[in-house]
């Protein structure tokens, strides 16, 4: 945690007021200033990231009563994604074989996951992006891997038919029993090409329901540009940043797609 602000802001409030009250002001906009910066900051995919994903990645796999080998291939697939080197992918390695073994708190890995976000959905998005490959990996969704993911959304923010809405921008169903559509190479047979546009619900893209107000439409695009919005992501591999942008691509389609349906502008 970063005290800079807190140090300077005492420092000027005591020159600029000579009293202890001067001093506690500047102290307490110092504390608000360390806490803008901490959510601005460029995100980290060093160990305070990889260790608890990959953690989590392993407790999500062994949900469901076992690991399968679609699972170990979709976590070495992430592992690839994230472009991780000999060290790192050392320590995710230990940190999935460590999550998946019986009594793991799956909620100290969320809380480390919950740490790293800041409170930031965009960053929170990029983190459920990550794993849906591995949620989907055997096809149907067990009950005990939905209940997981679920508790992992509710401790970012995230809701139900937002998970719903990124799930069908991947080409996947979020229910139980859903059948996924991309699937991953290695054990799980050739990568089909991802759903084309017509193929996807563009409702489901934005979240809400098709009897939904024309208003409460444009608010749904409008709030999911913002907050998957490639610019903010700062300083993560460009795989992650490219994903971004093909989800701003998707969410802009299903409006226009929407849009032409309704004829509003």
């Amino acid at each position: 945690m970063s005290i800079i602000g807190k140090v300077v802001g005492a420092i000027l409030g005591l020159i600029l007021f000579h009293n202890p009250v001067g001093l506690l002001i500047g102290a307490l906009l110092g504390h608000f200033y360390d806490n803008a910066v901490t959510r601005l900051r460029p995100p980290s995919m060093g160990q305070g990231f990889i260790e608890p994903l990959f953690a989590f990645a392993g407790a999500l796999s062994k949900a469901d009563g076992r690991v399968s080998e679609t699972e170990i291939a979709a976590t070495e697939a992430l592992m690839a994604r994230l472009r991780l080197d000999a060290v790192q992918r050392r320590t995710a390695i230990e940190r999935f074989t460590r999550g998946k073994q019986p009594g793991f708190d799956a909620g100290l890995a969320i809380a480390d996951l919950k740490a790293w976000c800041h409170g930031r959905r965009d960053l929170a998005f990029i983190v459920l992006d990550l794993l849906l490959d591995l949620v989907h990996a055997d096809g149907a969704l067990a009950q005990a891997k939905l209940g997981l993911v679920r508790k992992l959304c509710w401790a970012l923010g995230v809701s139900d038919h937002e998970l719903a809405a990124l799930s069908a921008m991947k080409g996947y169903a979020a229910g139980p029993g859903a059948r996924p559509g991309p699937g991953w190479g290695a054990g799980a047979g050739p990568r089909p090409p991802p759903p084309r546009p017509s193929e996807v619900d563009p409702y489901a893209v934005l979240g809400i329901e098709r009897g939904a107000a024309d208003r409460d439409i444009k608010n749904a695009y409008r709030r999911l540009m913002s907050q998957h919005h490639p610019d903010k992501l700062g300083d993560v591999p460009d795989e992650l940043k490219q994903r971004a942008e093909e989800r701003a691509r998707e969410i802009n389609a299903a409006y226009e797609r929407i849009k032409a349906e309704r004829g509003f502008k």
